[in-house]
């Protein structure tokens, strides 16, 4: 198809059903607003699952919403009170607003804001589209050696940098990451950056771990069905020599893998719960509690995360491009959803309009 308009937006009109719209240019409402030029996005679990169910817990979409928030581009306007970037420099987007107001956002925890105006998120539009407004504060910009397509993936990137800032991961230390997707596989990546020397891969797919070993795990696991937390945590120390892991991050959200992180971190050990799973789980707290065991739960980014997520990638101590599987034409976004709603793919990226 083509899109001729001003500004083209992929809709979620309703579960399973997106379409195409012409949106108004968005207007700058502050001197120190940014328009900005989209031109890749990545498909994110959070936009699949809006797309596939229509809500996440209390976020329910009630009106046609423009999907996507994993975005880079180009800014092409910038409001009179904008010191930091001009026309043409290429950005990437933290795609959430705080109120700014709050006791989060003034303590520093901007993303615990109640307020939170976040792309993609019920009622609020993202960022498949042709422009999009955010604070210049808000936008990062990249280095020349950092490319559009890896400037769309500094959003899971700061996911799994806030990770590992959470656990306080520290130079020589064993960490263990359940689930091989995107985040998984970045909070390997940034594990490792953060000088982690032993860093453990969990998943049931293979290739994902034969991607996890490309990215930054030392070692991989496979848990064998039928095994109880505790045999598939038994099974891991054997396989690191006997050693417990210190630092344990679950990226899947699965029951099991919670339950088997528990039982293979050692006495003191940290547990970061960076996935989204079944709301209640039953949890080894017997475990949890002789162990003296810390535990965060860790909710997208805060101050500083994106910044040192483009930092890793522009020093290359971390390579987002091996995420990228496919890459389509902004005309074709229906057709990369369905591919990641069939499981195809580690991340797809969409280009943005091109007429």
């Amino acid at each position: 198809m083509t899109l001729t308009g001003e500004n083209p937006s992929f809709v979620l009109q309703k579960v399973n059903e997106v379409s195409f719209e012409e949106r108004p240019i968005p207007a700058l409402s502050s001197p120190k607003d940014v328009r900005i030029e989209i031109k890749q996005t990545g498909i994110c679990g959070s936009d699949v699952h809006y797309y596939t169910h229509g809500a996440i817990g209390s976020f329910i979409v009630k009106s046609p919403m423009v999907l996507g928030h994993e975005s880079a581009g180009i800014v092409a306007e910038v409001g009179s009170g904008v010191t930091s970037l001009k026309v043409g420099d290429r950005v990437a987007l933290e795609p959430g607003i705080p109120c700014r107001y709050c006791d989060h956002c003034k303590g520093g925890q901007y993303n615990l804001c109640a307020d939170m105006k976040f792309a993609a998120t019920p009622p609020y539009d993202g960022t498949l589209c042709r422009y999009y407004v955010l604070p210049e504060d808000f936008c990062v910009k990249l280095p020349d050696t950092v490319s559009l397509e890896e400037g769309a993936l500094v959003e899971p990137l700061s996911v799994a940098v806030h990770v590992s800032k959470l656990a306080k991961i520290t130079p020589g230390s064993s960490v263990i990451v359940f689930g091989a997707g995107p985040v998984g596989l970045l909070c390997c990546a940034v594990a490792k950056a953060f000088g982690a020397t032993t860093v453990t891969a969990v998943d049931l797919v293979q290739t994902r771990l034969d991607l996890a070993k490309e990215v930054a795990a030392t070692h991989c696991f496979i848990p064998t069905k039928g095994d109880s937390a505790a045999e598939s945590a038994a099974k891991v120390k054997e396989l690191l020599g006997g050693k417990a892991p210190q630092f344990a991050i679950d990226a899947s959200g699965a029951a099991a893998s919670v339950n088997t992180a528990i039982h293979v971190l050692g006495q003191g050990g940290t547990y970061v719960q960076a996935g989204m799973g079944a709301p209640e789980i039953t949890f080894p707290i017997t475990e949890f509690t002789v162990k003296e065991l810390t535990a965060h739960g860790s909710f997208r980014y805060g101050p500083g995360d994106y910044q040192l997520a483009v930092e890793l990638v522009a020093s290359g101590m971390v390579d987002v491009k091996k995420l990228i599987t496919h890459r389509v034409k902004f005309e074709e976004a229906e057709e990369a959803f369905k591919l990641v709603v069939k499981g195809q793919g580690v991340k797809i990226l969409i280009g943005g309009p091109s007429v």
